[in-house]
């Protein structure tokens, strides 16, 4: 083979392992939110657990169209090596929260909590830039083969999602307030930078050919002039922010002993994390099987099926509650086990079969019939993925005021919207 081959194979894996840095990065803030709900001055706040994966999303409405100029201007190349170099030191400070800071306050709060702020919000801009770049990177890169090495990137994505609130929760162990630390899952932060770092490496010496640049000289319509478009931005903000708050929250719930999920406080943080990692895993076998039937069944039915069925299993969830208990497999930090979780778990976590095939439809109904306007189409979708921050903590300040299980209502709500945009909202029509 060829050394421009061997290149090419080498740069394929590095975005394949930067699509499961994407999900690992973020999926990374919501079980770390039960370590800092832990400390003395949050004391068991739900809403601020949730902070960190709100700056995390927060940096797409930032970062999102900028991260589209930053590619158009720079190229390929330069936007991933500079994501990468963003996504180290997002990481490096989330690490120093667990040294700088700790046991001194702001106000009642933990001052370390602000230096993990901080450190989420930096990784925030760095997802966004590699979700901007990696995609089209890995159509570059792979040529006949770009579409098989974009769903194994998926894939991977998937199953990063599904590994890190497992991981999380296992090395956090026991829950105990004031001794549970961000330094108990310093490990998987080491690896992150590890991983950041070598891929900074080898995108640095391999060569990457930008393609060439389609010029026009016709103006570009505005998609805000489609009203199926202002719908379907709506949809994919509480979309994301249902897609999050759905495993985030759980996590919360089954880790909470106050709660009255019943779980015995020294392994729920650890079966808390597996059956969150349960529903990414189950987002992971929805995308293959829509692989399968997206070409025999349209969007629109997908979109329809997909959202009155998660609509239901949340409402089961709310009314069910604690009422029953089923049996799930789980780790428990020691080994595995079918651990005993109230039903409303279950169902929550079903919904990862319903979810995992929102965004692309939604998408695909959106920006039906735009045109010239679907690559600024593209840019305030990315900006809408802060729905993923803002919808969960509002979630969690319902749940801190009645209930874990009443704030689904709130997803509820959104996943109602989503069956509305897929059945009457997405005709298309100018606003």
């Amino acid at each position: 083979m060829s050394k421009k081959g061997d290149s090419n194979i080498i740069a394929v894996i590095t975005m394949i392992f930067l699509f499961g840095m994407i999900s690992f990065v973020t999926n990374l803030a919501a079980p770390i939110g039960n370590i800092w709900k832990m400390q003395p001055g949050i004391d068991g706040s739900n809403t601020w657990g949730m902070m960190g994966n709100m700056m995390n999303f927060l940096a797409y409405a930032v970062m999102g169209i900028p991260a589209g100029n930053l590619l158009k201007k720079k190229g390929y190349k330069f936007t991933a090596l500079a994501a990468l170099l963003v996504g180290l030191l997002g990481v490096f400070v989330q690490y120093l929260s667990g040294v700088v800071g700790v046991g001194a306050t702001i106000g009642n709060l933990p001052a370390n909590f602000f230096v993990y702020l901080l450190g989420a919000f930096i990784c925030g801009f760095a997802v966004c830039m590699l979700n901007t770049v990696v995609n089209p990177m890995l159509k570059i890169l792979g040529g006949k083969r770009s579409n098989q090495y974009i769903q194994i990137g998926g894939t991977f994505n998937s199953l990063m999602g599904t590994l890190t609130p497992m991981l999380v929760g296992s090395m956090i162990g026991e829950l105990v307030k004031g001794k549970s630390q961000i330094s108990d899952v310093n490990t998987l932060l080491f690896m992150a930078m590890g991983v950041f770092a070598l891929a900074f490496v080898i995108l640095l010496f391999i060569p990457i050919q930008d393609p060439e640049a389609t010029k026009s000289t016709a103006k570009a319509e505005s998609p805000l002039k489609y009203k199926h478009f202002i719908y379907g931005v709506i949809a994919i903000f509480v979309y994301v922010g249902v897609e999050v708050g759905i495993p985030g929250t759980l996590n919360f719930y089954l880790s909470d002993p106050e709660s009255g999920a019943g779980m015995d406080p020294k392994t729920a943080a650890a079966i808390a994390g597996f059956v969150a990692g349960t529903y990414w895993f189950l987002m992971l076998c929805g995308r293959l099987i829509s692989s399968f039937i997206s070409g025999k069944v349209t969007a629109r039915t997908q979109l329809s099926c997909v959202s009155a069925v998660a609509l239901a299993l949340i409402v089961l969830a709310i009314f069910l509650g604690n009422s029953f208990s089923v049996k799930m497999p789980v780790f428990n930090g020691h080994g595995f086990e079918m651990a005993v979780v109230p039903i409303a778990a279950l169902l929550l976590v079903l919904c990862g079969l319903c979810t995992s095939v929102m965004w692309g439809t939604i998408f695909d109904l959106a920006v039906e019939g735009l045109g010239s306007a679907t690559e600024k189409a593209s840019g305030i979708f990315m900006a809408m993925v802060v729905g993923g921050g803002i919808v969960p903590l509002i979630q969690n300040a319902i749940a801190d005021a009645a209930g874990y299980l009443p704030s689904y209502w709130l997803l509820a709500a959104c996943v109602a919207f989503i069956l509305y945009f897929a059945v009457a909202g997405s005709k298309v029509k100018k606003a």
